[in-house]
Order: C-alpha cells, then structure tokens, then sequence
C-alpha cells in the first residue's frame, strides 16, 4: 500500500512539474530575446557536471535498495570494498552525492545573482529560480528522506521487511526527483 500511495503522489507532483514547465515555455515563446540575452549567462559545462552527479546518486541509490533487498543493512568487509556495501553505505554516498548538487545549485544562483539575473530581474529570471528552485526543495526533501531511512536502520535492533520497503519509497522519489531534473537540465540548458 505504501508503494501505491507514494506512486499516486508521485503523479501529482508530476502535474505540479508538468505546469513548471508550460509556464516555462509559454513565458520564453512571448519573450525569446529575453531567453537569448540571459541563457548566455549559463555555465552549461558546470550545470552538465552537477547532472551527472544526480544522476549517478540515482544508481547509488538503487544499489542500495538492492542491499535492503537482500537484507544487507551494513558493509560485510573494508570500506574501501564497495561490492561489499550495504544500504547504509549506498545511502549515505547517495546523500553526499545529493548535497553536492545542492551545494553546486547554490554556486550557480550566487554566480548569476552576481550577474543581476534574480527572480525579480525578469521573466526568464523567474521561470530559471522557480523551476529549478522547486527541485532543489525537492531534492532537499530527499536529502530528509535518506537521514530519516538510516536514522531507522541505526535505531531498529534488526532490520525488518517494512524499513527495506521504506528504502524503495525513497528510492521511488528519489528517481522521480532525477528524472524530473534531466528534464530541467535538457530545457534550460541544452535547448537554451
């Protein structure tokens, strides 16, 4: 049920997304000398680094609903070994990769603060905050989610079949969240 429940919210923050991005190209076709003179701004080389990044905490985190799966909660050997990781280590790489995209979004918005693109500036500074603003709350809600699942895995005496279902939930939004961002990332920075 909760896999269900979660796939059904999943679906209406896919709305909520789908609306981001109507606005985000109404707006840029009344306005595309607007689009033009402030997507120059943009550090696309940067911005590709920082996906890449989300995107690989998406296998980090599927390696480690692969761990709660099998029951595996701690590493069974070095921690130099990842083949040997449980889900604790593939959370907390996951949650690190994640942080760094959030670090790397502050990055970008003080570079283009710097600039004078604010969400106040104009409409495609609006549309570039709101946009990908809401997925950095979205992806800070993640980040919430992965301490919640290891404070759990450190808490419970043994790990049970209801914290691995747990780790799939998150894993669900998780991909949700990156999946909506290599949306973002293609419409801002590679159409432009």
């Amino acid at each position: 049920m909760v896999s269900v429940g979660t796939i059904i919210w999943l679906s209406s923050e896919l709305m909520f997304f789908a609306a981001l991005f109507a606005s985000y190209f109404t707006i840029r076709s009344v306005s595309p000398l607007l689009w033009d003179e402030n997507t120059t701004k943009l550090n696309v080389p940067f911005a590709a680094v920082n996906t890449t990044i989300l995107v690989l905490s998406s296998l980090t985190c599927q390696l480690g609903v692969f761990a709660a799966e099998r029951g595996q909660v701690g590493r069974t050997g070095s921690m130099l070994d990842p083949r040997g990781w449980g889900l604790r280590e593939w959370f907390m790489l996951t949650y690190v990769m994640g942080a760094i995209f959030i670090a790397g979004q502050v990055t970008e918005y003080t570079s283009l603060v710097q600039e004078d693109t604010t969400i106040s500036s104009s409409a495609y500074g609006s549309m570039f905050y709101l946009t990908t603003g809401f997925h950095g709350i979205h992806v800070a809600g993640g980040l919430i989610a992965f301490l919640f699942v290891l404070g759990r895995t450190y808490l419970a005496r043994r790990f049970t079949h209801e914290q691995a279902v747990t780790a799939i939930v998150v894993s669900y939004y998780w991909h949700f969240v990156d999946v909506v961002w290599i949306g973002l990332f293609f419409t801002i920075y590679v159409i432009q």
